[in-house]
């Protein structure tokens, strides 16, 4: 069991993933979360996660998060579950926002980011990307606009990404909001703007703190991917072996909690007005034959 305490004071920089106008924790920091867990337990891959249900983070307080691990299998792999609950709830139920696999054998980066931009690939303009996805319901602050340049040859994109001064890598396997940054460049291959994390596959992470990184992005499907991730220098930081895509709509973002469902409501009614008079007890009709 891993527990932890989430809040916009205690890590500002969630506060900058606002989607439908909700501080939602982004996809990628579940999947940071599971690598940790992963980390403990002795698998070094994320075999699965698939998220279930957004977590939003409350304007004030907090929330409290725990992620299990059951025992291994045969093949030494884990299942996991993650799941919040506000942290004034008083013995209330946990939601599940996500599940998924753990298990050993890191996968190789098959990428090489040592010749830089790669041969082949087209500059892409990125004016306006952050605006038009604002626009969308995807209002990213400065610490998720991490996207500096990108090229695209064919499904292929190739993007650099760094996170804005003040923040740094150190401390994070690989910090959620550079790789969530390092996926904006979906939308230079094809992929819908402001699209986010649903489901991933055979992650493995090779190397942790990087605050800049080189990404290649690969379309597989229409809402699928596959990303290599490098360190400036081409050395391997991270893969994923297929991640699916989705867009968030307005019913994504709505608390999903149980107690969620109910609230404390007045109906107002006009009052009674008493009736002053005489009044007689009538028996049945059966007490009555014959009449009606």
């Amino acid at each position: 069991m891993f527990t932890s305490r989430l809040s916009r004071q205690s890590h500002p920089w969630l506060a900058d993933h606002v989607v439908r106008g909700e501080v939602l924790l982004p996809g990628t920091a579940f999947l940071e979360l599971a690598v940790r867990a992963g980390d403990e337990a002795g698998c070094d891959r994320v075999e699965e996660l698939t998220l279930a249900a957004p977590l939003v983070l409350p304007e004030h307080g907090g929330v409290r998060l725990q992620l299990r691990v059951g025992a291994a299998d045969e093949n030494g792999r884990r299942a996991f579950t993650v799941a919040s609950r506000p942290e004034d709830a008083d013995g209330g139920p946990w939601d599940q926002h996500a599940s998924g696999i753990l298990g050993p054998g890191a996968a190789p980066v098959a990428f090489d980011a040592s010749v830089w931009p790669p041969a082949g690939a087209q500059a892409v303009d990125l004016s306006g990307l952050y605006e038009g996805m604002a626009d969308g319901g995807y209002a990213y602050g400065p610490v998720f606009q991490g996207l500096r340049a990108a090229w695209r040859r064919g499904d292929e994109a190739f993007a650099e990404v760094a996170l804005p001064a003040g923040t740094e890598g150190t401390g994070y396997g690989l910090h959620p909001a550079l790789l969530d940054a390092a996926l904006h460049v979906t939308a230079v291959n094809g992929m819908p703007h402001g699209v986010v994390p649903f489901s991933w596959e055979e992650v493995s992470l090779h190397a942790s703190g990087a605050s800049a990184v080189r990404v290649r992005v690969t379309r597989t499907g229409e809402e699928s991917v596959a990303v290599a991730v490098t360190d400036s220098e081409g050395l391997p930081v991270a893969s994923i072996g297929s991640l699916v895509l989705r867009a968030a709509s307005a019913a994504d973002t709505r608390v999903s909690a149980g107690d969620a469902l109910f609230r404390v409501d007045w109906v107002p009614v006009e009052p009674v007005v008493p009736v002053v008079g005489s009044f007689v007890e009538v028996g049945s009709l059966a007490e009555v034959p014959g009449e009606v």
